[in-house]
């Protein structure tokens, strides 16, 4: 799981350029919608819409556009359209990929999905041919610079985390998927800078990758991620610590 999580640390620490930030607010805006539209326009009401809103003030997004969003979401028009589907497939060394995905034309993100992996070295799968390599978990991050991890430990786990764990400053807080909400606001209320905190699906087992494959599998990575539809992407690739400081540098 380390050498995956390590690689969205660094995507996270690395941001990226005007053109990929609109693209993450595009994405932000998709979730926003799809939440709202699920469970209500009331934030308070509705944890999932909860957690899309925080996770998009702490990338910048404005405040208007977060209102227009669930605006969209609360009113219907074309958020009736948005499916939310997910896909599954292996990548270079076999590794399994999950990808979820917001669209309003299956057959175009079949399709992009299905070109990008096959020029990056993998193939789409079948419905429940590695969805059963994962389980579905809590996942908070928080920036851990200024204040002792320790500390932040001892308050997620007197919350009800299952697992924390640190690295370079940064501590990830797992949690069940149906605690997330209470830790996350837990620990809040204590203080913490939260930089994330989302459902997501880790891998039970981990595949070693070399450092040539783990590269491919990389980019792959990185590819899906750029497709329009696409909400957030898993896999059980495990990544080399020279090839993560490689990429955090480049």
């Amino acid at each position: 799981m380390g050498g995956h999580s390590h690689w969205s640390q660094i995507k996270r620490q690395k941001g990226g350029n005007d053109a990929k930030r609109g693209n993450l607010f595009t994405k932000l805006s998709r979730e926003i919608t799809v939440s709202a539209r699920e469970g209500g326009g009331d934030p308070a009401m509705n944890p999932r819409l909860r957690l899309a809103i925080d996770k998009a003030r702490y990338e910048n997004m404005p405040a208007d556009t977060i209102k227009r969003a669930i605006e969209r979401g609360s009113g219907g028009g074309d958020a009736a359209n948005l499916q939310e589907i997910v896909f599954e497939g292996y990548g270079p060394g076999g590794v399994a990929i999950l990808v979820q995905t917001l669209t309003d034309n299956r057959n175009r993100t079949v399709s992009d999905l299905r070109t990008t992996l096959t020029r990056g070295g993998g193939t789409l799968g079948e419905s429940g041919s590695v969805a059963w390599q994962f389980d579905s978990k809590g996942l908070i991050g928080l920036d851990a610079r200024d204040i002792d991890p320790e500390e932040i430990a001892l308050v997620a786990i007197d919350a009800g985390a299952e697992d924390v764990r640190v690295s370079d400053g940064f501590v990830e807080v797992y949690t069940g998927p149906t605690d997330l909400d209470r830790v996350r606001r837990q620990l809040a209320d204590a203080g913490m800078t939260i930089a994330s905190a989302e459902l997501s699906m880790l891998p039970k087992n981990t595949t070693p990758l070399d450092d040539k494959v783990a590269t491919q599998a990389l980019k792959l990575l990185d590819q899906i991620e750029e497709l329009d539809d696409v909400q957030r992407v898993y896999s059980n690739a495990e990544f080399p610590d020279s090839v993560l400081m490689e990429y955090a540098a480049g």
